[in-house]
């Protein structure tokens, strides 16, 4: 397996995890739609829209560096309900077992662009550093620590542009395009294996019920027609808002300036607003066609599972 680590993860946690018979591995870039992913399989795991803990809790990080691993293990040894595992290592990062269900969300990279521009306006790096030293300790970020994050351009177009053309290798960076792009490329080589499920973000917000009860067909779950109504309605952008305090990652660290900002416009096409040029759309496809096939891109960009 190929590791990944960046100061957020470590893919090395996975090793030793033990597999059940039915788990859940959820695996997405980030910013692709995942806490909505792990939303949608808790309501279908548990069939009510009332959450016995925050997701985050019930639907563990394995790889995230602000916990023990040992924690983490341990909390997910001792849940005796169907597991479901959040991480954004890439399927050739992550161990392979058959009796395990894979999911990965795409989403148009553009809007994944602008929703990581948020994600790092609204972290508290001052908590999250915290939460990290306490659990493995920051002696390997130390030159972050002392001089600060490495300054980002001013403007969020500027920042757009850094983050199409960033040539970071994947394992070393937590979001950029390459990084997006390889994540996907890692799920769309196996996306004909019984056990590896591909989701889209667009498709999601213009047929969420269609999309779960696609979801629970793939992973075997029957739900009662009378629950549909209300856990469709427990899906969706604004519930998951509204309990943005046991719905968003990393609650129990207190990682965020503001637990609902994690939830931002949850909306697709907010790139039309920075690349408003010809110039600027073909500047975009080149970086795209530099770095993936014209089906995977199609994939990521518009949900279409062609061949």
């Amino acid at each position: 397996m190929i590791r990944y680590k960046t100061f957020i993860f470590d893919s090395s946690r996975w090793d030793g995890f033990r597999f059940r018979q039915g788990d859940i591995v959820i695996s997405t870039p980030p910013k692709a739609g995942t806490t909505w992913t792990q939303r949608i399989c808790a309501l279908l795991i548990f069939q009510t829209p009332e959450l016995s803990a925050p997701l985050t809790t019930l639907s563990p990080w394995i790889d995230m560096l602000t916990r023990p691993h040992a924690d983490v293990i341990a909390d997910l040894e001792r849940q005796t309900h169907r597991r479901f595992i959040k991480t954004h290592t890439p399927l050739d990062g992550i161990p392979f077992d058959d009796r395990v269900t894979y999911i990965c969300v795409a989403r148009d990279p553009r809007d994944v662009a602008l929703s990581w521009d948020n994600h790092i306006a609204n972290a508290d790096f001052g908590a999250l550093l915290g939460a990290r030293d306490r659990a493995v300790g920051n002696a390997d970020i130390a030159d972050m620590i002392e001089n600060g994050p490495p300054p980002q351009p001013e403007t969020e177009q500027e920042r757009f542009w850094a983050w199409v053309s960033d040539e970071t290798p994947p394992q070393e960076s937590p979001s950029t395009l390459l990084a997006t792009i390889n994540h996907l490329q890692t799920f769309w080589k196996v996306r004909d294996l019984p056990n590896v499920i591909l989701l889209h973000y667009d498709a999601l917000k213009d047929d969420l019920e269609g999309e779960m009860r696609r979801l629970a067909a793939r992973l075997g779950i029957t739900v009662p027609e009378a629950l549909w109504p209300s856990l469709v309605d427990a899906a969706t952008f604004e519930q998951m808002k509204r309990a943005a305090d046991r719905t968003a990652p990393g609650v129990t660290e207190s990682i965020w300036q503001d637990n609902s900002k994690f939830f931002n416009r949850g909306t697709s096409g907010q790139w039309r607003s920075l690349l408003t040029t010809a110039e600027d759309q073909a500047r975009y496809e080149a970086r795209v066609r530099s770095l993936a096939d014209a089906a995977l891109a199609s994939w990521a960009h518009h949900g279409r599972l062609g061949r």
